[in-house]
């Protein structure tokens, strides 16, 4: 599969630029990978929405150019959730969040194993994007409750 690395630009954008080829734990490096820069470069809502539109364009495009239907090696869809995760929480939720959204990312609960069934590049994206948002109300009703800040507080306090 290595050789796949650069064969497309699909490919490239898909296993962000190869690194989803180099561990045997690529949604955990694509996760880490996206909570640093997210830390140190917090990304806009329209960056998200940008990515999870190329991504899920890229991971449908390298599935198929791979021949199996959610290759490990595709970890765009972990950036994307992971951004989602972290939206509009304070950096210091960085670490609860890349936990948290890899322990949903691993055992799927409902209804992220819903997303999951979805066929092609919106499938291997949407599971990620719903955990996304589990993970980023559980951790903006913590934030609420215990600071009294966020969007979700914000909305509730009213």
């Amino acid at each position: 599969m290595a050789d796949l690395k650069w064969s497309s630009p699909s490919v490239a954008i898909a296993t962000l630029g190869g690194l989803g080829f180099h561990t045997k734990m690529p949604g955990t490096l694509g996760s880490a990978a996206a909570c640093f820069f997210y830390v140190f470069l917090p990304v806009p809502w329209w960056g998200v929405l940008a990515l999870g539109l190329l991504g899920t364009w890229a991971a449908d495009a390298c599935a198929r150019a791979m021949g199996v239907e959610d290759p490990g090696s595709i970890v765009v869809d972990e950036a994307v959730g992971m951004w989602v995760s972290l939206y509009a929480l304070p950096l210091s939720f960085a670490l609860p969040a890349f936990f948290l959204f890899r322990v949903v990312d691993i055992i799927k609960p409902f209804p992220v194993s819903a997303a999951e069934r979805l066929r092609g590049g919106v499938g291997i994206m949407a599971d990620d994007v719903v955990g996304g948002v589990m993970v980023n109300l559980f951790l903006q009703a913590i934030n609420g409750y215990l600071w009294g800040e966020g969007w979700l507080w914000a909305l509730l306090a009213r």
